[in-house]
């Protein structure tokens, strides 16, 4: 699992989150963002029946691309996303608990951190992808900083207002990736109109790299 997330980090860094995204059109629209270039794939757990989304996901796309759930703080959700298929699971905040609980559960965690003190608590508990969130209120300084005080290795995605159009700076900084949400999907939002999204997405992130 970590050679497909660091192969496909390594082609296009970004995370798809589709926030909201129903059952029914989750392999459309998850079709429509691998076609575009990004193979990250995140249903957050706070969508409407968000482990069928995943299910259905990772039935259609899991030989390709990387699937998981967002905002996990529940540690019993750990076993039911990967019983759905799961195999990534993004956190808002930093839990140890839930850190482990994914780990045991066969999941990749990534913690959300905002403080050294969180990042290095999750690199503790096991993980070894890291989320900076909300990364636009922390900026690249920050980044830089915390990032001399972890293990090596560690990689780090920031997470919430940072778009394709700042990614040039981010990766400067030494980013390894950006989860990007309503910029690629909203709730409702047409595979085509994702589609076409995630593709401009991608050709701005290629431009910065």
């Amino acid at each position: 699992m970590h050679e497909k997330l660091d192969r496909w980090l390594q082609r296009m860094p970004v995370v798809a989150i589709l926030r909201g995204v129903l059952p029914e059109q989750a392999v459309a629209v998850a079709k429509a963002v691998y076609e575009a270039g990004i193979g990250i794939i995140e249903v957050p757990l706070n969508s409407p029946d968000p482990l069928l989304s995943i299910q259905n996901i990772a039935e259609a796309l899991a030989e390709n691309c990387v699937i998981g759930c967002g905002t996990l703080t529940d540690p019993a959700d750990a076993q039911k996303v990967s019983a759905a298929g799961g195999e990534l699971a993004v956190m808002p905040n930093t839990d140890p608990h839930v850190i482990r609980s994914c780990i045991e559960a066969g999941l990749t965690p990534m913690p959300g951190w905002a403080t050294a003190s969180e990042a290095i608590l999750a690199c503790q508990a096991g993980a070894r992808y890291l989320k900076l969130f909300p990364a636009a209120s922390y900026g690249t300084a920050h980044l830089k900083a915390v990032r001399t005080v972890l293990p090596p290795g560690i990689k780090i995605l920031a997470v919430g207002g940072v778009g394709a159009e700042v990614a040039q700076q981010w990766l400067a900084a030494g980013v390894d990736g950006f989860g990007i949400g309503s910029e690629i999907y909203i709730a409702g939002r047409s595979a085509a109109e994702t589609g076409e999204r995630a593709a401009n997405i991608v050709q701005t992130i290629r431009g910065a790299k």
